[in-house]
Parts: C-alpha cells; structure tokens; sequence
C-alpha cells in the first residue's frame, strides 16, 4: 500500500471535521523551512539565493514546534534548504513524532547515511527523498556528477535500517516520459514506499528559467509518462491531483492548503511565491487576498502552475465534498489508464537536456556558505 492505514485514517478524519464545521479554508500540510541552506545549488532552485547572514540562520526547535501547534495539519513536510545540515534536526522530528504528526523528511540524501543514526523508525517518520530521474538526468537536475548514486545509496541505507522512505521528483522541460516510467521502475525495485512527482515551478530567483512548463506541455508529459501506468508503481498523492497532471479534471488552486513557515514567518500566499509575511497563522489566513493567487485569479505569477502545494489540497477536498469526489478516487486508485494515443506519444523522441547542454559542477567550500547557483547550461 502507497500509504499506512493510520496516515490515510488520520488525514481523512481530519478533513471530515472541517466539512462539518463548514471550514472553507484549512491546512492540509505544514511546509516547514528550517533554515535556507544547502549543499546543492540546483538551477531550478529559487530557495537558496538568499544572503550569507540568513543562510546561517536557524528555527529552533521551539520555534518550529510552536508554528505545528499553530497551524494544527495533520501532516508536515520538511524541506529547505537541506533539513539534514540543521544542528538539531533530530529534536525537531522527535518533537513531532510526539505530536503524532506525519512527517515527510525533504532531501537530497547526499547527507542521510551518516546521519541515520539520529533518528529511529516511525509510521510518523518518513524520509522524502528528492530524486529527479534516472541517473543522468537527476545529475544534471541538481548540478552535481554522482549525486544520483549518493542518494541511491542513502535510500538503502535507510530502508535497510526500517525507515519509510519516498521519493520527490520534479519534472522540467524536456523531460522524457520513457525515462521516467523507467524511473519508477528503478525506485519501486529499491523498494522505496511510493513516489511523489510534480511539474517544477518557476521561481523568479532561479537561475535557470528556460526549462519550465507550461500547462499544456505539462499535461501532454504526464499522459504520457501516467497513462498505461504499471500495478507495480505506487504512488503518494491524491489520484485526483495525478489525474489533475494529466489533464483530466480541472482545478482551483487552493493556496493556503500547504501553508509555509520560515525563517522570516508564515509566508504569504504559499510556498513557492513571497509576497509579505505573517507573524501568526491565524493572521495569515485572515489577512491573505486569497482571491488574487491561482490561475483563476488571473495573476502572471501563477499562470503556469500546477504544482502539488496548491493544487493537490483542491484534489483532497474534490475527494471528501461529495460522494461522487470520494467515488471516483477509489476509480483512480485502481485504474491502470489505458490510452493508445498516450503509448503512441512514448514513441516519440525526445532528446532530455543533458543530452546536448553540459552539467555545469556547482561546489563551494563549507566556510563560503551555500555554493552561488549558475545555469547549467552552456
């Protein structure tokens, strides 16, 4: 199964209770950001162009523990940055297994082996490993020759060890369908638990922009990569969302679904843009212009996206607000897809980035901070 029973128990007993409240805007997963700092500096990362001062910085554990209690989601996703280069990121992941809190652990796992020992296996603890394809491509994604089996050999580590582990692949440009069914191929016989893929979003800081999506191309992709889909694969999302990707539901971001928690306070209106902060939750949500996010706002900034923290939150909702939602994900989470026009588009050719652009090796001493990111192209 993608998901424990208790974890899928926990969350749709939750979302239940907000319908009967008659809660129009709830979290659904707290994004909650450490600190900023990395040991990558991948092109398509906007997350770490920050100054040397704030790239220093810390939450507490105190801190962290307190926005959890705050924001009362039933799970929390913790990515950076690198979370595994936080002093005390073992206190801060024993605190909320304490709260019973399912945790997704976001990381490169260049650092997981040698920090397995930190930790011990939870049904609330589940490493999230960011892993962007097969070998060549996933190397070119994150700017870093061997990355690819540094992480492989982090994951076996701590399947070996009794840990959850999933992955977290983000898709760009130029990705190739038949590549990425190989991908999962690849993870399911590692034996991670499931995966989790999205199309990238375009941070305005990042480096490389040519390489994003757009919705069409987005939906033209995932066709063909989800369709005529393996029983083998599992996957960690909403069926809904997947087929949301593929282009066979439409939706309505949900913005404050997966709120944001940092250095500088809750992040308004959602993880991937930065308009202004909050200092409490409850004045995130009350003073958020929700209307102005998401495609159907109309905003430049959102014109493209469909990545999970906005739009998976709508497919979960789709899934608990009526009989009809719930039916046709129990469909979903058994359809297999077959389409003939999606396996005609596998025989397309595609030529993947790295094939004709050079990996550009990003490295920087420990003492300089983070590595300054460059296009890793030519």
């Amino acid at each position: 199964m993608a998901v424990p029973v208790s974890q899928m128990w926990t969350v749709a007993t939750y979302v239940l209770r907000q319908k009967i409240a008659r809660r129009k805007r709830y979290p659904l997963v707290l994004m909650l950001e450490p600190l900023f700092r990395c040991n990558l500096a991948c092109a398509g990362c906007g997350k770490i162009q920050y100054p040397a001062h704030i790239l220093k910085r810390d939450l507490t554990p105190e801190e962290c523990f307190k926005a959890v209690d705050e924001c009362g989601a039933p799970m929390v996703s913790i990515p950076g940055g690198e979370p595994l280069m936080h002093p005390q990121i073992d206190k801060i992941v024993e605190g909320l297994v304490a709260r019973k809190k399912y945790i997704y652990l976001c990381t490169n796992a260049l650092l997981l082996k040698e920090k397995l020992h930190l930790f011990k296996p939870s049904k609330y603890l589940s490493f999230s490993v960011h892993m962007d394809g097969q070998k060549e491509h996933h190397d070119f994604s994150v700017c870093r020759e061997g990355g690819f089996d540094i992480a492989l050999e982090g994951i076996r580590a701590a399947i070996q060890a009794g840990f959850r582990v999933t992955t977290n692949t983000t898709l760009f440009d130029g990705a190739d369908p038949n590549s990425v069914r190989q991908f999962f191929d690849e993870m399911m016989e590692v034996g991670v638990e499931s995966m989790m893929v999205s199309p990238g979003y375009s941070y305005d800081k990042a480096p490389d922009q040519k390489h994003f999506m757009g919705r069409a191309r987005t939906r033209r992709l995932f066709r063909a990569m989800m369709s005529n889909r393996k029983k083998t694969w599992r996957f960690n999302q909403s069926p809904l969302f997947l087929e949301y990707l593929m282009g066979k539901r439409t939706y309505n971001c949900t913005p404050w679904g997966m709120p944001t928690y940092n250095l500088f306070g809750w992040q308004k209106p959602c993880y991937l843009l930065q308009d202004g902060y909050a200092e409490s939750f409850k004045e995130l949500m009350e003073t958020t212009e929700w209307d102005g996010y998401g495609t159907q706002s109309g905003n430049p900034q959102c014109a493209n996206c469909m990545v999970h923290c906005g739009y998976e939150p709508s497919s979960v909702d789709d899934t608990f607000g009526s009989l009809r939602g719930f039916v046709d994900t129990v469909k979903a989470t058994f359809s297999l897809y077959p389409d003939k026009a999606a396996l005609a588009d596998l025989d397309r050719e595609v030529r993947p980035v790295y094939s004709y652009n050079p990996l550009v090796q990003i490295n920087a001493p420990a003492s300089e901070g983070a590595p300054v990111a460059e296009e890793s192209r030519a």
